[in-house]
């Protein structure tokens, strides 16, 4: 680079378990994009590099002075947020190095599931009905008030994490009840904890990827999950893009996104975005200023092969964005589901799953002798199958035969002698 073109140079905030970092890490490499990693890790526990340091993202005035300096020693280019967790830091970092980037309440907003709901009432955004509790209320009172199917869910969690189906008072009890528990254990205290519920909304579920500019949603790619989410739980399985939905309903689905991406205030930068298309229409199950979770965006190519962290890093730079077109062939991804609480001791059939004709990969994120935890209370997956193909039905097929070509051997965990859970 010339003096006149300096190395762009961007911090990446993220978690030690996020799956989304290299990801990012190596679309800046193709790119000679210089990348500081910021991590959400106290100060005491922070191992720093050169490259890579520590930061306590709930500590956020002193979080923030860093970065400041950070910038000062060496412009930087942009503040990305990789996960959930560093999207307000990312805002308020950005806005105070006068960078542009989505306003903190927008960034907020796409966080919080009570203040989003409530923005897109706000704007006539399609949206299921709601109302926000508290564990500390009377619940059976709550549950005999309520109208059913309904869904409970926690206000801040992602990854379907805390989200129930009730259909009955005595199901909505111990739902609240359940997820009382969880948030007891996140937030490191006892309650109550305020909760949502909403009226649960039937039809099939899409995830949308896009990019914002300036406020207009360019649709990247739509996924259809062919897989029912019914509940009681909403374990997501398989993404199959492009979509097989007729090409009104997913004008429609695009257009709703657009709405609720507007209504929360976002205006740059990635979008995800879950919705029901229910019999009236799509409606909003809710979006989130980021890419899609997991390894999941390995199934999208832009343009020359270029992958969606480039785009998210050529926007945030102010390099060229071009070939905003998906390219190639249908694609997927199965989230391989937690067969059950316990130990992982092995996965068998890996090979016979990797031999399946249109499968690219299998890759297993959760390692050996590692402790499974289930929805609603776990947050990850056993790892990813992805797969390529003409059509999106042999995309489909392809996943569920190398899914069953796995074998889990899982142990039951066997709490220690004496122990305590609190």
């Amino acid at each position: 680079m010339s003096e006149h073109n300096p190395q762009p140079r961007v911090l990446l905030l993220t978690t030690a378990s996020s799956y989304r970092l290299p990801a990012f890490l190596e679309a800046a490499e193709r790119l000679a994009i210089a990348a500081l990693v910021a991590e959400d890790t106290p100060a005491a526990l922070a191992r720093e590099t050169a490259s890579r340091l520590g930061l306590d993202f709930a500590a956020e005035e002193r979080a923030i002075a860093r970065i400041v300096a950070l910038a000062q020693a060496a412009p930087l280019a942009a503040v990305i947020a990789v996960d959930d967790s560093g999207s307000l830091l990312a805002a308020r970092a950005s806005a105070a190095l006068g960078l542009p980037h989505n306003t903190p309440g927008s960034a907020e907003a796409a966080r919080d599931k009570h203040l989003m709901r409530r923005l897109f009432a706000a704007d006539g955004v399609p949206s299921p009905a709601f109302r926000l509790c508290s564990t500390g209320e009377d619940l059976a009172a709550l549950g005999a008030t309520q109208r059913y199917p309904c869904v409970v869910k926690p206000l801040r969690l992602n990854g379907s994490r805390g989200v129930i189906r009730a259909d009955t008072p005595e199901q909505f009890v111990a739902a609240a009840q359940r997820l009382a528990r969880l948030l007891d254990r996140v937030e490191g205290r006892p309650g109550p904890h305020q909760f949502l519920v909403e009226d649960f909304i039937p039809g099939c579920e899409v995830a949308l990827e896009g990019l914002i500019d300036r406020g207009k949603l360019q649709v990247l790619a739509l996924f259809d999950k062919p897989d029912p989410l019914d509940g009681p739980f909403f374990e997501e399985t398989i993404y199959v893009t492009p979509s097989r939905l007729p090409a009104d309903t997913q004008a429609a689905i695009a257009a709703v996104a657009a709405r609720a991406a507007a209504a929360v205030g976002l205006v740059r930068g990635p979008l995800h975005a879950e919705l029901r298309v229910s019999p009236s229409g799509p409606v909003m199950v809710e979006l989130a200023g980021r890419t899609i979770g997991g390894l999941c965006s390995r199934t999208l190519r832009f343009g020359t092969d270029a992958p969606l962290e480039e785009l998210i890093l050529r926007q945030a730079t102010g390099l060229p964005v071009s070939g905003l077109r998906r390219t190639g062939q249908a694609g997927g991804v199965m989230m391989i589901p937690i067969p059950g609480a316990g130990i992982l001791r092995e996965v068998r059939g890996l090979a016979a799953a990797r031999a399946v004709p249109g499968i690219e990969d299998v890759t297993i994120t959760a390692p050996r002798n590692y402790p499974l935890v289930p929805l609603p209370e776990g947050d990850a997956y056993l790892g990813f199958i992805f797969a390529r193909g003409e059509r999106p039905e042999q995309v489909e097929a392809a996943l569920r035969v190398a899914h069953a070509h796995l074998a889990f051997d899982v142990l039951p965990a066997i709490p220690l002698v004496g122990s305590s859970s609190g």
